[in-house]
């Protein structure tokens, strides 16, 4: 009986004996040879290790003896140490947006689950990773970093709901790019390392946490960096019950918790980029979804555009002399200024009245004539083209572009202006415009019904149902008027009559988003922007269509008919090969795509 006992003895201790490399951050004396703390069992049998322990990170890196650590720092990545891009709620839909970020649309993976839309941040991976993805740091937290990488007792840790499968190489290269060393990387893995599955990220960080906190019993406190609310919450209720559970049954003893909720930083990708991203996500799924003998729960998708109105975009330089030209005449505060756009057509522009004009893309000279305001609540200036003989088309009798409005004005009022007060010579300037669509993009099920105007469908009331909250956002959409409007529109003698009167309303929205699927659906909670890998809030911003939204014309959108590339690892980012100037990098081969 005696030599059993000593077999068990010695399998125990070889089994707590870690091995690896050494760690380099903060010297030697942090680092033992996976001496257990506690027993050697692991985590299984309630009892934890630096060995057991290591199996959560993703670097290599000998762990630090757990009596040599006082205080753990825990550091999320996304949008918390490092500028994320969002789906960008100005080129999608808000149903679309909930789809990108759900793990049950794209077989492949959604927004979240695709490394190729983090490798498309700035520009790519390529020309980013030299330069160390500067500009795209929440500065405050790598100096917070930096501080815990010189703290001997402390643990410094990244702890992200990214999955390890798709994200360790890259969020690997991103960090050391920046000369961040931490002792754990954590990312959720598809099983966890007892066999645990996790149906959520704050299931997986919890679990997570507590192996740390029990292999490291001598921390006497925790300070966790997180950006999203609902997950700062969630650590309080976690870390609050795990202490209360201390005075019951004692497993290391409390420890002074903090959750720091850290200014969201979460910014988008070039719209272009995005588009092209988010086709080749579409064109992997479809590539599996058509190799599967039997159709299941998925089916093919494709981009679909809504155009609600076609105007003279006006450039942001010129939105600012057209503001200050009305500004004396501006109450000082309920006032919301647009400034963007001389609308041609509510809807898409008829071919006709589109070819008159010389496409999309032409470029049209305005010079200011007067200013006009109606019931102290809207107020525009007028406009003549230059030179006059230019051929165009708009629509309100007058050519016009609508400065600000305050309280229930709708820029459609402008055509209620009755006189016109002249602007004097030496305040009177031109400016350049450019034909183009406010058009939203969505994705739908490839067999579904086309229709590149708005998706209404025909033969029914105006309104009928939209995706999401499409509804709200045609009402969002200033620029047109209803059908009892009495103004008509405007083409120049050089063109004849012509376009169309839609059925449009204005007036700015003051609804979020709606209508998400189950899942990461629905918009980033609280101030805007994604909230969370797995579970999302409702949008608090005004986020709908409007009037006043200056943004690039996506116009010339078409999906993409090209064939779809073999599918590799899902869609995933490649760390080396891959097309021409690299993910994100804004090649030609973008064009096909947008």
């Amino acid at each position: 009986m005696f030599l059993p006992r000593i077999l068990l003895v010695i399998r125990q201790l070889v089994r707590g004996s870690g091995s690896g490399s050494m760690g380099s951050r903060l010297g030697n004396t942090r680092y033992g040879n996976g001496v257990p703390n506690g027993s050697a069992n692991g985590p299984a049998n309630g009892l934890y290790t630096i060995t057991a322990l290591s199996r959560w990170s993703i670097l290599d890196a000998q762990l630090p003896v757990p009596d040599k650590i006082s205080t753990i720092h825990v550091y999320d990545f996304d949008n918390t140490l490092f500028q994320t891009p969002l789906p960008n709620p100005k080129l999608w839909n808000s149903t679309t947006l909930g789809r990108l970020g759900s793990p049950d649309i794209f077989v492949n993976g959604g927004w979240w689950h695709d490394s190729r839309i983090l490798a498309a941040t700035g520009d790519g991976v390529e020309r980013e990773e030299p330069r160390a993805w500067n500009g795209w740091w929440n500065e405050k937290i790598v100096e917070l970093v930096r501080l815990s990488m010189k703290q001997k007792d402390a643990l410094c840790v990244l702890l992200t709901g990214r999955s390890e499968r798709g994200f360790s190489d890259l969020i690997k290269r991103i960090v050391t790019s920046k000369g961040l060393e931490f002792d754990m990387i954590g990312l959720k893995p598809e099983v966890g390392p007892n066999s645990e599955r996790f149906s959520s990220t704050m299931l997986f960080k919890q679990a997570f946490l507590k192996a740390v906190m029990e292999t490291y019993k001598h921390a006497q406190e925790i300070r966790i960096y997180e950006d999203r609310p609902k997950h700062v919450a969630g650590f309080k209720e976690f870390l609050e019950a795990y202490n209360e559970q201390q005075h019951g049954v004692r497993t290391r003893g409390p420890i002074i918790a903090e959750v720091i909720q850290v200014a969201d930083i979460s910014t988008n990708l070039d719209p272009v980029v995005e588009v092209a991203e988010v086709q080749h996500l579409i064109n992997n799924h479809n590539a599996i979804v058509g190799s599967r003998s039997k159709r299941g729960r998925t089916e093919r998708l494709t981009i679909r555009k809504t155009v609600f109105f076609t105007s003279y975009m006006i450039k942001p330089e010129d939105t600012k002399r057209l503001i200050a030209l009305v500004a004396p005449h501006l109450p000082e505060n309920e006032v919301k200024y647009q400034a963007n756009a001389i609308i041609i057509t509510p809807r898409p522009c008829p071919s006709h009245v589109l070819e008159k004009i010389g496409g999309m893309h032409a470029k049209m000279q305005w010079g200011v004539m007067g200013i006009g305001s109606w019931e102290n609540n809207l107020w525009a200036v007028s406009l003549r083209p230059v030179p006059s003989s230019a051929p165009y088309h708009t629509d309100s009798g007058t050519p016009s572009v609508v400065i600000a409005t305050r309280r229930a004005a709708r820029p459609s009022d402008v055509n209620k202006i009755q006189q016109w007060q002249p602007i004097p010579p030496d305040k009177a300037f031109a400016f350049e415009s450019e034909v183009g669509e406010k058009v939203m993009l969505r994705i739908e099920p490839e067999e579904g019904a086309e229709d590149e105007s708005d998706g209404f469908q025909k033969g029914r009331r105006k309104y009928a149902k939209l995706d999401g909250d499409d509804r709200q956002q045609q009402r969002s959409t200033s620029g047109g008027h209803g059908p009892n409007s009495s103004r008509g529109y405007h083409t120049s003698n050089y063109q004849g009559r012509g376009g169309s009167r839609g059925g449009f309303r204005g007036g700015p929205s003051g609804r979020g988003y709606r209508g998400a699927p189950r899942g990461r659906g629905g918009g980033r909670g609280g101030r805007g922007g994604y909230r969370s890998l797995d579970d999302l809030g409702t949008r608090e911003t005004q986020n709908g269509v409007s009037y006043d939204d200056n943004f690039p014309s996506l116009g010339g959108y078409q999906a993409s008919s090209q064939p779809a590339p073999p599918p590799q690892q899902g869609g995933q980012w490649q760390s080396s090969g891959g097309p021409p100037g690299g993910f994100g990098a804004g090649g030609a081969d973008l064009q096909k795509f947008y």
